[in-house]
């Protein structure tokens, strides 16, 4: 399939603005994505036409209300191909599926002495969580290292399994480096030993196709805002046998049967895990954005986006004193880069002003920043409707920032 960038790129209304006059360069795709106008006008719709609890209600804004959220568990559920939409809950994000299944499997699961395994490539909500459950239950987490590169040494991961391994918690794709893990050889080599796994696709999900039923995936988490769609919504999918064992995470309305000052009988799923009036108007819109995803084909979308990194890296290469920070071989579409003597930072803020959005910082992977002895890089991140001719505006903004801070 071939894409119409030009098109496209009319279907995203924030790209086309002028930022310290100059056009905008949107270069900052891992930490989120922007959203076409589909989506935006669900969101306007469900509060113009449809606002109503979802559920509870037996009107007719309720009912349209309530068949809407239901029909983006459906199409979350065709997405990744779960077995069934009851399996697919909805949180607030990534992290709050990561914390789910921490406070409800790993307190139902771990004991002293019990293993964590995570890697180095982690962001901190997929480290945090199980250090304290971990610090709750005595278990031990320990670290899958990485080599130079930035890619997982898989010798050690093996090394590491054995029957302590109650679970491993890795991400799909580094958000820092874009090194795709190859998680499907992971995932065989946990079952083996009789781990679980968890898997954090907040980077992944609008890049690769996913196939949780294939990958044999026990917990896949992701966040609608990586996706073209909007903040405040997450998706954990799990295993039935998992689900159904695990306890509720929050109390309160949605997850209960029948209360009582005597007793509470919870909730069948995918309810038992969703407490409370839900974020009902973003959930919605997710369907606009797997929507739009579907129409362009997420193959065509991710060609798009290599060929835009591998004419990323040919340009950066050739400036003086610049490194690049992850060169693993197989990764998404994310350049992160230091140069010598200057600190991120006053590059971001100076490519700000010629219109660019990058990253800086440490991208919430504090340890990985560590292995290579960085306080932080720059991150270029880019998404199928950035340009070639986007990347040589940037690349001759980058010289000239670094002529001024030399």
């Amino acid at each position: 399939m071939t894409l119409d960038i030009h098109k496209i790129r009319a279907d995203f209304p924030v790209l086309d603005q002028q930022v310290n006059g100059s056009s905008l360069i949107y270069f900052d795709n891992a930490a989120t994505t922007q959203k076409p106008k589909s989506v935006i006008d669900a969101l306007s719709h469900y509060y113009a036409s449809d606002n109503a609890n979802i559920h509870r209600g037996l009107h007719a804004l309720a009912e349209r209300a309530t068949n809407a959220y239901e029909l983006t568990r459906t199409k979350i559920k065709e997405f990744i191909n779960a077995p069934s939409s009851d399996q697919i809950i909805l949180t607030a994000g990534t992290t709050g599926s990561i914390n789910l299944v921490a406070q409800t499997f790993g307190r139902a699961n771990f004991s002293k002495g019990d293993k964590i395994l995570i890697s180095n490539l982690e962001h901190h909500s997929n480290i945090v969580p199980w250090q304290m459950i971990a610090e709750e239950k005595g278990a031990i987490i320990e670290v899958i290292p990485v080599d130079e590169r930035g890619v997982l040494d898989l010798a050690a991961f093996r090394n590491l399994l054995d029957a302590s391994v109650k679970l491993v918690a890795v991400n799909h794709v580094s958000n820092a480096i874009g090194t795709i893990n190859p998680i499907a050889e992971m995932i065989q080599l946990a079952h083996a030993h009789g781990a679980k796994v968890m898997i954090d696709g907040a980077q992944s999900i609008a890049h690769l196709d996913i196939d949780v039923q294939a990958l044999d995936i026990d917990f896949f988490a992701f966040s609608a805002h990586k996706l073209f769609g909007p903040t405040g919504v997450g998706v954990l999918y799990g295993k039935r046998e998992l689900l159904e064992s695990m306890p509720p995470y929050q109390g309160g309305g949605e997850m209960i049967k029948e209360v009582s000052f005597e007793g509470t009988t919870y909730n069948e799923l995918p309810y038992k895990f969703e407490a409370g009036t839900p974020n009902i108007a973003d959930v919605i819109a997710l369907s606009a954005a797997i929507d739009y995803v579907n129409a362009l084909s997420k193959e065509a979308l991710f060609t798009q986006e290599l060929a835009l990194l591998a004419y990323a890296t040919e340009q950066l290469i050739t400036i003086s004193g610049l490194r690049i920070i992850g060169t693993a071989p197989d990764k998404i579409a994310v350049i992160s880069f230091v140069i010598d003597g200057i600190h991120p930072q006053d590059l971001g803020v100076l490519l700000d002003k010629f219109g660019i959005a990058i990253r800086t910082g440490h991208h919430c992977v504090q340890p990985l920043m560590k292995r290579f002895g960085l306080p932080g890089t720059c991150r270029a991140s880019f998404a199928f409707y950035n340009t070639f001719e986007e990347i040589d505006l940037f690349v001759k903004a980058l010289r000239r920032s670094i002529n001024m801070l030399q």
